[in-house]
């Protein structure tokens, strides 16, 4: 007599990719966050003590989107 293993009980933790982004989908709702206000601007003279190394400066330089 053939004797066939009886299919393991499935534990929370294995759920598919699928079923997690299902899960993931209805419980969206109940998380929604506040936006964050958008930061103030900064005036670039407020900007003190930054140093860009030479090679980088050299680099941004020549990219034509920057300067070159």
């Amino acid at each position: 007599m053939t004797t066939y293993p009886a299919p393991a009980e499935r534990d929370e933790s294995e759920l598919s990719l699928a079923e997690l982004c299902g899960a993931g989908a209805r419980m969206a709702p109940h998380w929604v966050a506040p936006a964050d206000p958008a930061p103030a601007p900064v005036s670039p003279s407020s900007i003190l003590g930054v140093v860009v190394p030479a090679a980088s400066a050299r680099l941004i330089a020549a990219t034509a989107e920057y300067g070159g």
